[in-house]
Order: structure tokens, then C-alpha cells, then sequence
């Protein structure tokens, strides 16, 4: 066994202990108790996720009632429907939050000249590439810019086969990624919204469950199984930011279908 080897295993032992002991503290707590733990893990390294979709005031809202000045980082893909961007803007200024927009290094127009239109194929590798460009390179330097130690994210299980096998906390090289809405329904993210005064993206009320880019996004039909099936041309249910960044990633983001 050489050194790196060694030390890798040792880091990955610790990691997994401390999911086991995150997991056991958080597996009935409520969403605000699994923020309140990630911020006394983590302190200020800690930031929160959102596509600004179809329930993402209710992410952004439970996060800033506990932890104001948060850095929000939202991945502007340049595919965003027009109602997305005026959303964004709204909830930006409702909640005062403190947001981070990151984009690919790359332009739409750059790539599409580059590489073609990736995101109007059927091909599984192609739309890889496009998630790849648009969304996960700009997230991992999101959290390398900002020093994250802990992500926040509002992934839930019934959003997809990949994400109802998800613990509360997960622990990969060497940063914490919290879900604290796992758990919740549509109902309940419905109640809160509600019980809060807070608006629904507005495509929700032309049909869409589920709202990503204008060219991978519709409302949902009769026949449709599942609300991921709306996404991306219906071939997969997941982008890729909430896949771990592994060699196995790519047959995972296949085989799961955000």
C-alpha cells in the first residue's frame, strides 16, 4: 500500500464516521435543525445552492431566516427562461439575499460554435458535456471562489431514483453537503410557501412542476410518470451538481435518469 493510498483511506474512513454521526443526529430533526447544524459544523463556510425554480423560495427563505448573510450561489446557465431571470430578481430583493452568480467560462454562443447545439441532442454524452460546460464546472468553482466548506442544497427524494437514496449528509472530499428538505413533499414546501407569503416560480402556474433551461424544460402532459421526465428531453433526471464527482459518475447520472 503506498502512501497516497494510506492516506486516502484514512480520509475516507474519517469522512465516512462523520456522516454516520451527522446522519444519526439529523434523521428526524426538522429542515431548520439540519441548517442550524451545517452553520455549527461549518461557521461561515458555509453557502446554500439554488436554480431560483419552481419552490426555491422556500430553500432560500428558511436559510436566511437562520443564517442572513449566507452566500447564495446560483448557476446562470444562459438558457434560463425569461420568467426565471425576473423571478431571480424578485426574490433577490423580497429576501435580501446575498447572491453569487457564477457562469460557464465559455459563452452560449462560443460553445454552440464549438460544439453545437449539445443541449438539442438525444445523445446521452453530448447532453453530459453540455451539463458539464453550463452547470457542475461553474458550481465546483463556486465553492473553490467561495471556500465552502458546507453546501446547502434543497434536493428532496421525490425528485428522482438517484435522490431518494440520499442521507441528510454526505461527506466527499472533505466538504459537507446538507439536505435539509429531503424529506419534504410538495405539500409541505406548498404549506410553507403559504404560511410565509412567498411567491411559486411563475411557470408553475402554466404547468411546469419542474424548471430548468427554456430548452430542456416543459410542463407536465398526460401519460407523464414523473415530474424529471418533463427535463431533458425526458433521457435523463439528473444534471450532474448533485452526483458525486467521481469515476463512476458518469454510469450514475446515466442510470438515474436534475
Amino acid at each position: 500500500m503506498t502512501k497516497h493510498t494510506a492516506t486516502a483511506d484514512r480520509d475516507g474512513a474519517r469522512a465516512s464516521n462523520e456522516e454516520a454521526r451527522l446522519n444519526a443526529l439529523l434523521e428526524d430533526r426538522d429542515p431548520a435543525a439540519v441548517v442550524r447544524t451545517a452553520r455549527a459544523e461549518v461557521g461561515d463556510r458555509l453557502v446554500v445552492s439554488t436554480s431560483f425554480g419552481i419552490y426555491s423560495a422556500v430553500m432560500l427563505h428558511l436559510v436566511t431566516s437562520i443564517v442572513p448573510e449566507i452566500p447564495v450561489v446560483w448557476i446562470d446557465t444562459g438558457y434560463l427562461p425569461e420568467e426565471t431571470y425576473r423571478f431571480a430578481a424578485d426574490l433577490e430583493t423580497r429576501l435580501q439575499i446575498n447572491l453569487h452568480v457564477y457562469q460557464s467560462a465559455i459563452s452560449p454562443a462560443r460553445m454552440e460554435a464549438l460544439y453545437g447545439r449539445l443541449w438539442a441532442t438525444t445523445d446521452a454524452e453530448s447532453l453530459d458535456r453540455y451539463h458539464y460546460i453550463r452547470k457542475v464546472e461553474p458550481m465546483q468553482r463556486a465553492l473553490r471562489d467561495l471556500g465552502a466548506a458546507g453546501w446547502l442544497t434543497g434536493v428532496r427524494r421525490d425528485q428522482s431514483d438517484h435522490r431518494k437514496n440520499l442521507s441528510r449528509v454526505v461527506v466527499h472530499e472533505g466538504r459537507y453537503k446538507f439536505h435539509p428538505l429531503l424529506s419534504w413533499s410538495r405539500k409541505e414546501l406548498k404549506h410553507y410557501l403559504e404560511r410565509h407569503e412567498l411567491p411559486l416560480h411563475p411557470l408553475y402556474y402554466r404547468g411546469y412542476l419542474t424548471v430548468g433551461d427554456w430548452h430542456s424544460s416543459r410542463p407536465m402532459r398526460a401519460g407523464d410518470s414523473h415530474e424529471r421526465s418533463t427535463r431533458f428531453h425526458g433521457i435523463k433526471q439528473e444534471c450532474g451538481l448533485h452526483l458525486p464527482q467521481s469515476q463512476g459518475e458518469a454510469d450514475s447520472r446515466n442510470s438515474s435518469g436534475l
